[in-house]
C-alpha cells in the first residue's frame, strides 16, 4: 500500500486515546466543530458498548499507511415514519488537511454506506463559512441543496449552514482518481 492510499477501518481500543484529541484539543478540531468540552469518556464508553458502530450511527478511522488523520461518522436521520436517510460528517487533524483527503475520505464513506446500507439519501451540512468542505463535499459528487439560516450554535452566535445530499443513483463508478 502507498503512503497516499487511504482506507477507513473500525475503531480499535488503541485507537481511543487519538480520537479523545478530538474532544479536548480545540485546534484539533478546527474553528467549524468546536462546540465546547465534551464528556471525554463518551468514545470510552460508546466503544465498549458496540465498537461505535451502531443500527443509528457510526464512526471509521480515516487511515493512510501507519497514520491516522481523523475520522468520518454517520447517523440516521428519520425523514419519515418508515424511511432515514444518513447525515455524515467528517473531522480531520490539522495536520490533514488541505491535502484531498476529506475529499476520498467521504467518498469512501459514501461508498460504504450504499454497499451495505438501503438508504437512497445520503446527507451532509457545513457551515456557510467552511468553502473547504462545501468544495470536498461538491467534488465527491454531492449536490447543494440550501442553505438553512441559523441552524446551529457556535462560538456564541447562530449560524447558517449549507445542505447537500446525494441519491444511490448519482454515485458516480469507483475510478482510481479517488479510490
Amino acid at each position: 500500500m502507498s503512503g497516499d492510499q487511504l482506507s477507513l477501518r473500525p475503531v480499535a481500543e488503541a485507537d481511543i486515546s487519538v480520537l479523545e484529541r478530538f474532544l479536548i484539543d480545540p485546534e484539533a478540531v478546527g474553528p467549524f466543530a468546536w462546540y465546547g468540552w465534551s464528556d471525554p469518556g463518551g468514545w470510552r464508553r460508546q466503544w465498549a458498548e458496540n465498537g461505535l458502530i451502531g443500527d443509528d450511527r457510526g464512526l471509521l478511522l480515516v487511515v493512510r499507511g501507519s497514520e491516522v488523520p481523523g475520522f468520518v461518522a454517520w447517523r440516521k436521520i428519520a425523514t419519515s415514519r418508515t424511511a432515514y436517510c444518513w447525515n455524515v460528517g467528517i473531522n480531520l487533524f490539522p495536520e490533514a488537511r488541505g491535502q484531498g483527503i476529506g475529499t476520498r475520505a467521504q467518498l469512501l464513506l459514501v461508498r460504504y454506506l450504499f454497499a451495505h446500507t438501503q438508504v437512497a439519501r445520503i446527507e451532509a451540512g457545513t457551515e456557510l463559512d467552511n468553502l473547504a468542505e462545501q468544495r470536498a463535499l461538491e467534488k465527491v459528487g454531492f449536490t447543494r441543496e440550501g442553505v438553512a439560516r441559523a441552524y446551529t450554535f457556535r462560538d456564541g452566535r447562530w449560524r447558517d449552514v449549507v445542505f447537500y445530499s446525494m441519491l444511490r443513483d448519482e454515485l458516480a463508478p469507483a475510478t482510481e482518481e479517488f479510490v
